[in-house]
């Protein structure tokens, strides 16, 4: 089964919340070779005018592969997860991502693009606190290759 060309338009509804928190920030800015002392201390985070340690830009990937994730597992989709690269990534920050934000994500299918046997799907992740607030936009590619 190929990819289906009219997932382009879907939504996907937000999940469960995902919680923010302070060793989640640290093991990822750890993981990630973040330095910025604001990434592990709350005290440098505040002189920063942030109410608690902030997230690497890169943090919002956690909350958008979560989002992701029901795509892929949609068997409508026709995605096979073994012969998908990622290809491509970007983040358009609303606010940073602080220790004690309570997140979700809304995933739109913006693109199925044919591309010889396989296809690139292109989403967009929509992250938003609980309560509605505006937190980043993620926009991600993924080549789904052909069977051999």
């Amino acid at each position: 089964m190929g990819i289906n060309p009219e997932l382009v338009g879907r939504v996907f509804p937000a999940g469960e919340s995902y919680q923010v928190g302070r060793e989640k920030i640290r093991e990822f800015a750890h993981a990630t070779k973040a330095t910025s002392p604001a990434h592990f201390d709350v005290q440098a985070a505040q002189e920063l005018g942030y109410s608690d340690v902030v997230a690497p830009p890169t943090f919002a990937i956690i909350v958008a592969q979560r989002a992701d994730a029901q795509l892929i597992a949609d068997p409508a989709s026709g995605i096979d997860f073994s012969r998908v690269v990622h290809a491509d990534q970007r983040f358009t920050h609303h606010r940073p991502i602080v220790a004690g934000d309570e997140l979700i994500a809304e995933l739109y299918v913006d693109q199925v693009r044919e591309m010889g046997a396989g296809a690139m799907i292109t989403t967009r992740a929509e992250i938003s606190s609980i309560s509605g607030e505006k937190v980043a936009t993620t926009v991600s590619s993924l080549l789904v290759r052909a069977e051999d």
